[in-house]
């Protein structure tokens, strides 16, 4: 079971680098409204762009912290409970501009995750 969690810690840090870093300025399957940046995307949810680099730098802060708690466990909360709360937040950036249930997908996978994360530490 040690490592089914030392994987999903893996896998949320991956997803957000990636999201984040690397996709950016692309566009995903998953992104809100019709947009093709992370910077549209935003816009999109009537949210400004300090905000999107709030956000950004607060996911990538909580899912390094998760990655870090396979070495250092005590962090594990330190990083999970705000991941958890950002990606409610995005489900609910979902709902508000009425997306398709298929683009909040990733946000409640990571809310479940997450939420796994907690109550197994």
């Amino acid at each position: 079971m040690e490592y089914l969690f030392m994987v999903i810690k893996a896998f949320i840090f991956i997803s957000i680098v990636n999201v984040w870093i690397f996709r950016f300025n692309k566009p995903t399957p998953y992104r809100g409204g019709a947009a093709s940046s992370m910077k549209e995307e935003f816009a999109n949810y009537g949210l400004s762009v300090p905000i999107l680099y709030m956000v950004g730098g607060l996911k990538l802060l909580a899912a390094t912290l998760i990655f870090i708690s396979i070495w250092i466990p005590h962090l594990l909360l330190y990083g999970a409970a705000p991941m958890a709360i950002l990606m409610l937040g995005a489900i609910a950036m979902h709902i508000k501009i009425k997306d398709d249930f298929k683009k909040s997908i990733p946000a409640i996978t990571f809310l479940i995750l997450s939420i796994i994360l907690i109550l197994n530490q």
